[in-house]
């Protein structure tokens, strides 16, 4: 069975994208129109009952939920993770579900914190998950190791916090962490994260230089 990716551009499903270009695993895209809400259609469903994106169709049944994906992967295919017996997988594994648990909510609640809070309380909720975002990237900076599986997953979100909300993000600095700029700005000269750059219409330098997707069909929002 082929592998196939249900995405949409510039959303987690580019986490996924890039593995799967790292393995060198054939794999098919089927485009989840959000400008639709197809997220939320029954077909969908079927796939993910939480609605979200992305999922990855799969011999063993459909998978969601990003680290999950990138550890079904990994288990299967390697690559992504230090190798069973190696003495950093733990570490990797415990940064991996960290990303998945801490990292990527705070950024859920950045790009639609009235889905939380009535307005009234929005301000405060913005500056104080802007101020845990940087304290959360202060020890990515200081620990998180370097592995294919969670460069794929952390630098994406890098890129969004500087694109996303528009016009909301004159808090974020990448450069704030230099660490973590050079080791994004590595990677985002990669085959694989250059060819996924160009199938969701990226740009160049996706991170270090984002500019809003230009992507061949769909939406990322």
């Amino acid at each position: 069975m082929t592998l196939i990716l249900h995405y949409a551009p510039d959303n987690a499903s580019l986490c996924i994208r890039i593995a799967l270009l790292k393995q060198g695993l054939p794999f098919q895209t089927r485009l989840v129109d959000r400008r639709a809400r197809a997220q939320r259609d029954t077909a969908y469903l079927a796939l993910n009952p939480h609605g979200l994106i992305p999922v990855l169709e799969a011999p063993d049944g459909p998978l969601f939920e990003t680290a999950a994906i990138l550890i079904w992967l990994d288990e299967t295919h390697g690559d992504l993770l230090p190798p069973r017996g190696d003495p950093t997988r733990a570490a990797a594994l415990s940064w991996l579900v960290w990303l998945s648990n801490s990292l990527h909510p705070a950024l859920q609640i950045l790009f639609g914190p009235a889905r939380f809070v009535p307005p009234d309380i929005l301000p405060p909720l913005i500056a104080t998950t802007r101020t845990r975002i940087a304290a959360l990237l202060d020890l990515a900076e200081a620990h998180i190791p370097a592995a294919p599986a969670l460069d794929a997953y952390l630098f994406p979100m890098l890129r969004w916090l500087a694109l996303y909300p528009r016009g909301e993000t004159a808090w974020f600095d990448l450069a704030r962490w230099p660490g973590l700029y050079d080791r994004a700005a590595a990677w985002e000269t990669s085959a694989p994260v250059r060819a996924a750059a160009v199938a969701e219409g990226l740009g160049a330098r996706p991170v270090t230089r984002p500019q809003p997707p230009n992507p061949p069909e769909g939406s990322p929002t």
